[in-house]
């Protein structure tokens, strides 16, 4: 199984392009940090990396503010084909909103 779950940041932002096919694409980075249980111990953890979204949800994040905390589902690919480079497919995203919830991009 190839499922990831996980809370970033929008700390990039590329414009929204459309892939020969016409599919709407749109890239960004994200950055993560939390704590997790490893062995018993406990574990800070933190890193950068690229995502993209494809089809309605990169639109409805193509204008999303850098910054935005978001709670982001879907799946790990190679960057490109014989790429060794990983990026995270967006196949869900909620804007979460400090103290009054969040809501589903």
């Amino acid at each position: 199984m190839n499922r990831v779950q996980l809370t970033a940041s929008v700390v990039e932002l590329q414009p929204l392009r459309y892939t020969p096919a016409g599919v709407p694409a749109l890239e960004f980075s994200i950055s993560h940090e939390s704590e997790v249980q490893e062995a018993g111990q406990s574990r800070r953890v933190s890193f950068e990396a690229r995502a993209i979204a494809l089809g309605n949800i990169a639109h409805l994040l193509a204008d999303i503010p850098l910054g935005s905390q978001l709670q982001l589902e879907g799946f790990l690919a190679a960057a490109r084909l014989g790429s060794s480079r990983l990026i995270l497919h967006v196949q869900k995203a909620e804007r979460l909103f400090p103290g009054s919830g969040s809501a589903v991009v």
